[in-house]
């Protein structure tokens, strides 16, 4: 797929939203990607899905044997993306604040490719690579459907997105007048109780 057939899923799905977000990273951008907008609808997440297991295996990894994915954000990806590697599909989650296998047991050397939805700096990712990391696995790449980083965020593997999407982004103190004006909204779920 390229950029514009990808954008142009999520704008048909009204996932492209323009104002003042507090993104899961902390940092503000006058964009904010609800990709639940486009996971809502299954023919739009399989052909993103199908779209990112076909260039997961162009990268040439060799064998996958499992999709794990940070919840919540990327458990629909994850489990879309595994269904066309054919593999299965697992998801990390929060406990005590960091990102834990709870519900499943993964073989030492289990080589695994890491599914996200959208990356911005990589935190995510790295906290899910690492705890995969300590249980003995073999992370061959963090993928995801976006990315808004441009290839600049470090998730310690290599990163294969379906496509990127570079939009500003801003430390809460050093925000343009243009975006300090306008009250700022967080639609993420990092963060919610």
């Amino acid at each position: 797929m390229t950029r514009d057939e990808v954008l142009d899923l999520f704008r048909e799905a009204g996932a492209i939203l323009e104002g003042h977000f507090i993104l899961s990273s902390g940092l503000r951008s006058p964009v904010f990607l609800q990709k639940a907008r486009v996971f809502m609808h299954p023919d739009k997440t399989e052909t993103l899905c199908k779209a990112l297991a076909d260039k997961i295996r162009a990268a040439g990894l060799g064998e996958i044997d499992y999709v794990i994915s940070p919840a919540l954000g990327g458990l629909i990806p994850g489990y879309e993306t595994a269904r066309h590697l054919n593999v299965p599909a697992m998801w990390v989650e929060r406990e005590d604040g960091e990102f834990r296998l709870r519900r499943f047991d993964l073989p030492k050397g289990a080589r695994v490719v890491v599914v996200e939805d959208i990356v911005t700096t990589g935190l995510s990712s790295r906290e899910t690579v690492d705890a995969l990391k300590s249980l003995g696995a073999e992370v061959l790449a963090v993928s995801c459907l976006i990315d808004r980083s441009a290839g600049e965020a470090d998730t310690g593997v290599p990163l294969i997105a379906l496509t990127d999407y570079k939009v500003p982004s801003y430390p809460a103190d050093s925000l343009p007048p243009e975006l300090a004006a306008i009250p700022a909204a967080k639609p993420g779920s990092r963060g919610l109780s």
